[in-house]
């Protein structure tokens, strides 16, 4: 039998591979499947700007989005249609995976309105609305982890809803929201509405983008001193934090799911919600291509990659069991961090304003090209 890939290997550390992105040429030239079947990939994710890119470049979805402006549909209609269909596509896709893992794996993701993140109503009746819709069993729900945001988890778990928790950054809110997944369980084994072992859930961390930001504060600190000793400790934090954030993150979720309290629930045969690592492409060049998936890689979590990130680490990268490795000097990191000016909750609570909004302009962005792309069928239909 032919050695595995390194993608493949991780599944031995007890880490899985989803695919961070989604587009209709991808589904329907096979190369999906061929990620599942020659490169170990176990899911989908998706969030508003893969589907930007996917809707305005080329013409897979023209067919599809001349019947609706046939049929009247808004710009918002057009999209949500198009979205569902790629997405139970790809999700029947991967339904062999879901099957076999005993539904571990096998998930494709789609996110509630990013200009929801703030409503907590507005994101159960989006959740539901996609679920009720796309009706398979292997469908995560993306909600984001504002606080807005960890009500609604609570409730949808509640229900038996799989959710995806996304853009978590700091170690507070990751914390909340896996006290939201517990309560869920709780609340959902009280009304016995569904068996515990039916219901996943993965909580989304993500790890390049803090050392974008933490990098360009250092860089700023090593600008504004003389002192060289100062200078050559400030540069030895870059490239760091986001490991060392992401490994505190990882004992979080050790204590909580190994804790009496979830134990209660594991009897009644609940998973824990698995440790999503989003964001693992490599922002620097200055780094290790793979250094984000390399790092973080133990049990019970998934990496979600980009395609190029795929590629990398599929042609080189090293597979060890590295996510609980030197927490101790994670925690020194974090704590050097703090004495030179730099703290993580400010660091954190910037990335999650930056990532709603970024979301919220991709989402603005790709309704704006369908309705470009409405407005151009429509002349067309009138002709």
């Amino acid at each position: 039998m032919a050695d595995k890939n390194p993608l493949e290997a991780l599944l031995d550390y007890g880490q899985s591979v989803w695919y961070d992105n989604i587009a209709r040429g991808l589904i329907k030239d096979g190369s999906i499947q061929k990620l599942i079947d020659h490169s170990g990939v176990r899911g989908v994710t998706s969030n508003p700007s893969i589907f930007e890119k996917a809707i305005a470049s080329g013409h897979d979805y023209d067919d599809q989005v001349t019947e609706l402006v046939k049929a009247g549909k808004s710009a918002e209609e057009i999209f949500t249609a198009v979205a569902i269909e790629d997405i139970r596509d790809t999700a029947d896709l991967f339904k062999p995976v879901f099957d076999q893992s005993n539904g571990a794996d096998g998930y494709v993701s789609i996110e509630v309105s990013p200009t929801l993140a703030h409503d907590t109503e507005g994101t159960l009746k989006d959740a539901h609305s996609f679920y009720e819709v796309l009706a398979r069993t292997n469908i995560m729900i993306k909600v984001p982890a504002t606080p807005e945001g960890i009500p609604a988890i609570e409730s949808l778990i509640g229900e038996g809803i799989n959710v995806n928790v996304t853009l978590i950054f700091a170690l507070d809110a990751y914390e909340a929201v896996a006290n939201a997944y517990i309560s869920g369980l709780e609340k959902l084994a009280a009304s016995g509405k569904k068996p515990l072992d039916k219901v996943a859930s993965v909580a989304s961390f993500f790890v390049s983008r803090v050392d974008v930001l933490v990098d360009k504060m250092l860089d700023e600190k090593i600008a504004a001193t003389q002192d060289a000793a100062q200078k050559a400790h400030l540069e030895s934090l870059k490239g760091k934090a986001a490991i060392a954030n992401s490994k505190l993150a990882y004992q979080k979720f050790q204590q909580i799911f190994d804790s009496e309290r979830f134990a209660k629930l594991k009897a009644q045969g609940a998973h824990p919600q698995r440790m999503l690592w989003a964001s693992t492409s490599t922002k620097n060049p200055a780094y290790r291509d793979v250094m984000y998936v390399e790092e973080l890689i133990g049990p019970d979590t998934v990496d979600t990659m980009p395609p190029q990130t795929v590629v990398a680490f599929g042609d080189h990268g090293k597979v060890a069991r590295t996510v609980d490795q030197n927490v101790e000097a994670a925690h020194k990191v974090i704590a050097d961090l703090e004495a030179a000016g730099i703290t993580m909750p400010h660091v954190t609570d910037q990335l999650l304003k930056e990532g709603v909004d970024l979301f919220a302009d991709a989402f603005s962005k790709l309704l704006a090209g369908v309705e470009s792309k409405r407005q151009q069928k429509q002349l067309e239909v009138a002709r």
